[in-house]
């Protein structure tokens, strides 16, 4: 893998908007390169018979399915009211009219 360049670091860090001086890019060069030739031998352990995963352990989904079941009718709904107006449920005013 090809390192990457001083050069290279400078343009990423204008991308970024990150204002590195000589030193730092001079510093950062190397480091950023070993990162990538560390990720890049990651990418060789897996082979083609492991499947990728997310996580190191098998998850199972603990919700219940959801499974689509009729639901009340306006009538059954409102069936339990003290009051009811226009299919609605009918309830006190607890604001006066000074709002």
């Amino acid at each position: 893998m090809p390192e990457i360049t001083r050069d290279e670091v400078a343009h990423l860090a204008n991308l970024a908007r990150i204002d590195l001086d000589d030193a730092e890019l001079d510093h950062l060069a190397p480091q950023l390169s070993v990162i990538l030739e560390s990720v890049a031998s990651i990418n060789g352990v897996a082979g083609d018979d492991v499947p990728p995963t997310s996580h190191a352990l098998p998850l199972t989904h603990v919700f219940r399915d959801d499974v689509v079941t009729p639901g009340l009718t306006a009538e059954q709904a409102l069936s339990g009211a003290p009051a009811v107006d226009q299919q609605r449920f009918s309830v006190p005013r607890i604001l006066g009219d000074e709002q």
